[in-house]
C-alpha cells in the first residue's frame, strides 16, 4: 500500500471487496449490506489527524422518545469504534474516529463490521420504540390496498391485527414466527 492514508483506505476497501464511491479526495462512501436495515451507507473521511466514520441510522423518533434514546445510550457503553449521536434536528447517526496510524485493512474491516452490526442489530428495536404508531398505520394502509408487507414482517407481532390475537394465545414461543417470516421474505 501507498504511504498516503487515503490510498491506504482505498486499498483496504478494495481488498475487503466492498462497494464504494470516492466523490472527492479522501472521502469514501461505502455500502454495507444488512438484513434488517438493508443497506447502511457509511462515510470514511480522511482528515488531517484521523479517519472519521459516519453513518445515518434513522431519523428522529416520532414517539416514545425517552425509551428510544435510552435504548441507544445503553448500547453506547458496549460499542467499539463508533457510538450513536444526534444531529441538530435529532436524526441518529453512528460516528467515530480512528487515528491515521490505525488505517490498516484489519482495523477498517473491524470498524465497518461494527458499524454494520450496530446498525443492523439495533434497527428493528429502534423503529419499534420510536415509530410503532407509524408502522401500524403503514401496515393497515398496505393491507387495505393489497400492497406488499414484506419489509414490515419484522414488526408483525405488534402491527398485524390478525396476528395480535393469535400471539396472545400462542405463548412465549410466538416470536419464532418473526424469524421465519424474515427468512422467507429474503431479508
Amino acid at each position: 500500500m501507498s504511504d498516503s492514508p487515503a490510498a491506504c483506505v482505498e486499498a483496504a476497501l478494495i481488498e475487503l471487496g466492498l462497494s464504494f464511491e470516492n466523490p472527492r479526495p479522501g472521502a469514501y462512501l461505502v455500502r454495507l449490506e444488512g438484513q434488517h436495515k438493508l443497506a447502511t451507507m457509511t462515510w470514511l473521511v480522511v482528515g488531517e489527524h484521523s479517519l472519521g466514520v459516519e453513518s445515518f441510522f434513522c431519523r428522529q423518533p416520532d414517539e416514545n422518545h425517552e425509551a428510544f434514546y435510552r435504548f441507544l445510550l445503553e448500547r453506547n457503553g458496549r460499542m467499539y469504534g463508533v457510538h450513536f449521536t444526534l444531529d441538530p434536528v435529532g436524526d441518529v447517526y453512528l460516528t467515530g474516529r480512528l487515528p491515521l496510524g490505525a488505517v490498516t485493512v484489519a482495523d477498517i474491516d473491524r470498524l465497518l463490521g461494527c458499524v454494520l452490526s450496530y446498525s443492523d442489530d439495533n434497527f428493528d428495536t429502534a423503529l419499534e420504540l420510536g415509530f410503532a404508531s407509524a408502522i401500524r398505520r403503514e401496515w393497515a394502509w398496505r393491507a387495505k390496498r393489497g400492497e406488499s408487507l414484506a419489509n414490515l414482517r419484522a414488526f408483525a407481532r405488534f402491527a398485524d391485527p390478525d396476528r395480535l390475537g393469535s400471539d396472545s394465545r400462542s405463548g412465549p414461543d410466538s416470536r419464532s414466527g418473526r424469524d421465519e417470516s424474515a427468512t422467507s421474505t429474503g431479508r
